[in-house]
This record gives C-alpha cells, structure tokens and sequence, in this order.
C-alpha cells in the first residue's frame, strides 16, 4: 500500500504506553530511496526535543485514529539518544542509536527483511561492532550516503533528457517496505492540478545543492 508522505505528516506515533508525538518529517538515505528514520516532534512531553524512530520499531498503522504504532516504550524514547531541532544526523549519531536499539547497521548491509519486505532486526543473532570502521576503509567510505528530508526535498526540480519538468511535491511511500517509490511531480501546462507520478527506478542521478532531479524520461513522454 502506498501512502503520499504529505498527508503522513502530523500523524500521531503511539508507544505500546503512550503517544509520543506527531510525524513531521522523514528521512531517507540517497541511494536506495529507503527510509530510515520517522522524524516525530515530542515537544509536549520531552520539551526542545525530536525523536527519531527507525521502520523497524513500527508494529502496524492504525487507520481509524490515524496513527502509527512502535513496539517501544515511552521510557525507551525518552532514554534514547538526543537529537535536537535541525541538528544534521551524522553516522556517528546513528552508531550510537543503532546500539541502543540494537538495531542492524543498513549502511554495513545487516539489514533483514521478511518475505513482505519490511525491515527485521534479529537482535539474536547480529553482533553489532563495538567501535566505527575506520575512515579509510572501502565500506566505510560506501557507508557514507547522506540522509536526505523529505520536507527539504520537496521543491527540487525533476530535469528530464531534454528540459526541466517541474518540481517535486509529494512522495509515495510503500509501507510495507518503506522505500519512496514514487516522486510527485507538480508541472506546468494542462497537468498543473494533479501532480505525476514518476517511478524512483526512473531517476539517474541527484544534485541536491542545485534543486536538480534527472531522470530518464523525455519530457513528451511524460506528457
């Protein structure tokens, strides 16, 4: 089932105890299109603090309260490691995370996923590295991708192999996967009320410092 990541925000995440707070943000990493962690504003009971909840916590979507359910505490969030408003997540954050929560490493591909393709974690049988890779390490420097939002991304402009098509407005989650499978593409002329659907399979390559999305796509064959 895919869900528009816009209408995801403000969703409430409960805890098998209590509501954390609402989503407001997503991010994602830039070379699979996975998302990684939900981005929830708990302000109302850990004031000045964001919490981050990785995919692999969350136990169902309950659509009559449209809410998000974790199998973690209240205790447990508030216990995690910090992260303050706008502070940029960096790997050694996510080390840290990882091995509170016991997590898998994605980055070092110790990620498990179930015959529906959601993310496991079988905290059983990963041994998690006690210290980081060491910078110069091939898997080190793969491991590197950037986590992108969802909310900065929103407004960069899809290029196709001849001009530029518009801007992005949306994305379409899968979850069950929790991958972004498709980017809403908001254009001009007579497709301006409705955005386009265009597959993330579809996207070469990515400049983030210049707005820019290219993809493999001409931009009559969109049209």
């Amino acid at each position: 089932m895919f869900r528009s990541v816009q209408r995801l925000y403000g969703e409430t995440l409960a805890a098998s105890d209590g509501e954390i707070g609402q989503v407001k943000d997503f991010y994602f990493d830039n070379q699979n299109w996975a998302v990684r962690y939900l981005v929830v504003d708990a302000d109302s009971w850990l004031p000045g603090r964001e919490v981050l909840v990785s995919p692999h916590s969350l136990t169902c979507l309950d659509h009559d309260k449209q809410s998000l359910r974790i199998n973690l505490t209240r205790k447990q969030i508030r216990n995690s490691p910090s992260i303050q408003s706008h502070q940029k997540v960096s790997r050694q954050f996510e080390e840290e995370y990882c091995r509170y929560y016991g997590l898998p490493r994605y980055w070092q591909g110790e990620a498990l996923r179930d015959m529906s393709g959601f993310p496991v974690s079988e905290r059983a049988t990963i041994s998690l590295p006690g210290k980081p890779l060491a910078s110069g390490d091939a898997q080190w420097k793969r491991s590197m991708a950037s986590l992108l939002s969802t909310k900065a991304a929103v407004g960069g402009g899809p290029e196709g192999g001849d001009n530029a098509m518009g801007h992005i407005q949306d994305f379409m989650i899968d979850l069950q996967s929790w991958a972004i499978r498709q980017l809403v593409v908001k254009t001009g002329h007579r497709f301006s009320s409705e955005g386009l659907g265009i597959p993330t399979n579809r996207v070469e390559r990515i400049s983030w410092d210049k707005s820019s999305m290219f993809i493999n796509l001409t931009r009559d064959l969109v049209e």
